[in-house]
């Protein structure tokens, strides 16, 4: 080849790899990229030829970029398995359903058009984290890699059987009335068909498959598909709206009134409902969540135990894994559902299966349902633009702050901080359970900010403000995605 490698080492994130193609990647750098992956597998696995399963979604570039890693598998005594046009859960569910040794999914997700990346995992229902993206990244950019004499076969009809396997054991009897919407993204041509099989009523909304994300991006906690959703759902008099995002591991949720609903929200009223059968259960959730979970009154009663812990995809699915959780809940709407109800892994599909269960179970509107939890005001997910060689610095510095305001009792809004939690960035917590989240993004040149205060939706702003007044003292900060 006559290209010049090209691999910006900073698209090695927390838990999986993100570029702009090709101007932080090009076509050679995928392929020392799947040389990496690879050789990683062999190590990891002790088996000379391992079998890899790899699918793409549906960006204009995601054929040849899959084309480009299987060389690079292959070239190290991979045997690929394609399994062409998928979901990341798909892939996921095709390790278990083939008994395969490793994953390779081609998506970027929710980013803009221009991203690429590559979602992986070597042990059944995990994927990458942070350990793992590090070997990677070492043997990649080391060039360290195995020479050896793989394969490739395509897996027909896998979309299919995957398809099949959701609904077989999903069915209900209400018929619900659902919007169905997949911002032009991959989940377009699984999410409809597969909840009409379990015997919803299905409104699609931006189904059909474009790359070029004409409306928005398809990401369920972006406010201008959400509104989209809720309109949807006003127009059709519906009972529940459901916006999946690129690659289908994330789903957002709408009421029957057109509420938008945190995901983290419906993650409590699906955990409270799995705690009737499924008593002194674990739950896990990530610390952009609400902090309604830690003294829920059913989930206490029927003994089940919720545990704060690190955002992103993979850090929950292997908590929920090593904790033996019953189901993992995330703020941005990955949701894990482990043995009976799923294999761990996150698919927003079968996330928007199990709201359904909860509709089927319950004699109620899911806004009455709603109407049950205590009311809090919360914050969207907003991110403040800050380099990806200064986003943990700034954080660092932060946390510091922070602790010296709690332990000089200073107070914020008339209360003082009463618990800080660091195990992702920074969660701090008051004397009424109002809280504020500052961390830095896995994915990108950003931080990610959050608040939430049960007493009101000024304590909620003022909180805010002074979380903006002490980022904008760091010099380091740009601009936000969106705002209160």
């Amino acid at each position: 080849m006559s290209e010049n490698l090209k691999i910006n080492p900073y698209g090695f994130r927390e838990y999986d790899a993100r570029w702009l193609y090709e101007k932080d990647i090009n076509q050679l750098g995928i392929t020392n990229l799947g040389k990496g992956l690879g050789t990683q597998i062999i190590k990891n696995t002790k088996k000379n030829n391992p079998r890899v399963i790899v699918g793409h979604d549906y960006r204009s570039y995601s054929e040849e970029i899959k084309s480009a890693l299987k060389e690079g598998l292959i070239s190290t005594g991979c045997f690929v398995e394609d399994i062409g046009l998928s979901l990341s859960p798909m892939v996921y569910f095709a390790q278990f359903n083939l008994d395969a040794d490793a994953v390779a999914m081609i998506t970027a997700s929710h980013n803009e058009n221009g991203w690429t990346g590559v979602k992986m995992g070597i042990k059944k229902g995990l994927t990458h984290a942070p350990d793992e993206m590090k070997e990677l990244k070492d043997i990649t950019l080391n060039m360290q890699f195995k020479l050896g004499k793989g394969d490739t076969k395509n897996i027909k009809n896998f979309q299919e059987i995957y398809k099949k396997n959701l609904v077989t054991k999903n069915k209900i009897d209400k018929k619900i009335k659902a919007v169905v919407a997949c911002g032009n993204g991959t989940a377009g041509i699984f999410a409809p068909d597969i909840l009409r099989g379990i015997g919803c009523d299905v409104i699609e909304l931006d189904c059909n498959l474009d790359w070029t994300f004409p409306k928005y991006n398809p990401n369920p906690e972006d406010l201008k598909m959400l509104h989209e959703i809720a309109k949807a759902v006003k127009e059709n008099n519906a009972d529940i709206g459901f916006g999946f995002d690129g690659d289908g591991d994330r789903v957002g949720v709408i009421d029957n009134k057109g509420n938008e609903i945190f995901s983290d929200k419906i993650g409590l009223l699906i955990a409270r409902n799995l705690s009737l059968s499924y008593q002194n259960s674990k739950f896990v959730v990530d610390v952009k969540s609400t902090g309604l979970f830690s003294n829920d009154k059913i989930l206490n009663k029927n003994k089940c135990k919720t545990i704060y812990w690190k955002t992103g995809h993979s850090h929950i699915k292997r908590k929920v894994n090593d904790e033996k959780a019953l189901a993992g809940f995330e703020k941005s709407g990955h949701f894990f559902f482990n043995q009976p109800l799923g294999y761990g892994y996150d698919d927003g599909i079968n996330s928007a299966i199990q709201v359904c269960h909860l509709l089927d179970k319950q004699d109620k509107k899911i806004s009455e349902m709603l109407n049950e939890l205590p009311k809090t005001y919360q914050s969207p997910t907003m991110a403040p633009f800050c380099k990806d060689e200064e986003k943990y610095k700034v954080v660092d510095d932060v946390t510091n702050i922070f602790d010296k305001i709690k332990n000089e009792k200073i107070k914020i809004d008339n209360q003082e901080i009463k618990e800080i939690l660091t195990v992702n960035g920074i969660r701090f917590s008051f004397e009424d359970g109002s809280w504020g989240l500052i961390r830095a993004s896995s994915n990108k040149p950003s931080l990610v900010v959050v608040v939430e205060s049960p007493t009101s939706n000024d304590r909620k702003n003022k909180i805010f403000k002074f979380i903006d007044e002490i980022l904008q003292k760091t010099g380091k900060i740009g601009e936000y995605d969106q705002k209160i």
